[in-house]
């Protein structure tokens, strides 16, 4: 069945190579993206070649990954080493005006070595202020003062768009004031809204204008709603677009993680995410769970929409092209000088 738009469904795939069925999975209307993780990459020649081959598939699917920096990135060997956005935030304490010039160098030199090897997007910025509790979040956060993230985000997003990329912050309304990780289990944040407002959700409000998509936290709030926010219309909707006005998209987190069982099994995870508001579902690492969830919508006679669409990359300079030119050449040299890199 070949697709003429696409779905919401962002499914991975299992090796270096597309197996037959996910060939022909990869052309269902329902599935609108892939997301890649560390057993699909091996080499640059490599990763754009799988990108070229799912691209002679579907050309509609959001091609992403997660390349934050640090100990979140999955494009390693033939790739620049980007640092934790923490050290940003280190040097921002003593030297604001490099720190941003460093920020934006970042978020292109990311954004340009991704779409170098044909994918779209990387889920990042991270937005999340860190509270130097949370088992996950810790120095993928920029800081622990919400205003040092929106300016060195701000600038790390302004690097992204200059490469051509798109951001999507991560994890609304905010994931490092609690301690538990929404991959192994539901946290909850208890503390009143007005607390939340005053120092998490700083970034995302000052931000939302420049933001392509955003990807909701599996934690509960319930100061707001008893439901996690990513499964919650009052999050999403009234609070997120009403009051917060984001016209952008909405990504689900993963739904593979112990924090998105709440909702049940991942048909009813996926139908509950998006009547909350999200555009896109992840469904990582479980192939059976993902076709679930595809048949599930196809049975439903979910209507696609081709919003994952837009988020889609237009102008990618090959990688080689990328790395011989001077500012690649300069922004690796000031990331090295600055930033302390394990």
């Amino acid at each position: 069945m070949r697709a003429t738009t696409t779905g919401p469904v962002i499914l991975d795939v299992q090796s270096h190579e597309l197996s037959g069925e996910e060939k022909e999975v990869l052309s269902h209307p329902q599935v609108g993206g892939v997301i890649l993780f560390s057993r699909n990459i091996d080499n640059p020649v490599q990763v754009a070649e799988l990108s070229r081959h799912i691209n002679s598939i579907n050309p509609r699917l959001l091609l992403c990954v997660d390349q934050e920096g640090g100990r979140v990135r999955r494009l390693k060997n033939g790739f620049s080493r980007l640092p934790p956005m923490a050290r940003l935030g280190e040097l921002y304490t003593s030297e604001q005006s490099l720190a941003l010039r460093l920020g934006n160098e970042l978020g292109w030199l990311m954004a340009s070595e991704v779409l170098g090897v044909g994918l779209d997007m990387s889920f990042a910025p991270v937005l999340d202020v860190d509270r130097s509790n949370s088992l996950v979040i810790g120095d993928r956060a920029f800081s622990h003062d919400p205003q040092a993230v929106v300016a060195l985000a701000e600038a790390f997003i302004d690097g992204m768009q200059r490469a051509g990329m798109h951001s999507c912050g991560k994890h609304f309304p905010g994931h490092g004031s609690v301690k538990a990780d929404s991959h192994l289990e539901l946290p909850t944040d208890p503390r009143p809204l007005a607390a939340i407002e005053e120092h998490d959700l700083i970034p995302f409000r000052a931000l939302a204008p420049k933001l392509a998509a955003l990807m909701p936290a599996h934690i509960i709030f319930p100061a707001l709603d008893h439901n996690p926010v990513g499964f919650s219309a009052t999050w999403l909707q009234t609070f997120l677009r009403k009051k917060m006005g984001f016209e952008g998209l909405l990504i689900s987190d993963d739904l593979s993680m112990a924090g998105a069982a709440f909702a049940g099994d991942y048909p009813a995870r996926a139908q509950m995410a998006l009547e909350a508001g999200c555009d896109g579902v992840l469904v990582c690492n479980h192939p059976a769970k993902a076709h679930q969830v595809i048949e599930f919508l196809e049975a439903k006679n979910h209507k696609t929409n081709g919003r994952l669409q837009s988020l889609r990359a237009t102008n990618k300079l090959p990688l080689a092209q990328v790395q011989s030119s001077q500012a690649w050449q300069d922004a690796n040299e000031l990331i090295h000088r600055y930033l302390a890199i394990n």
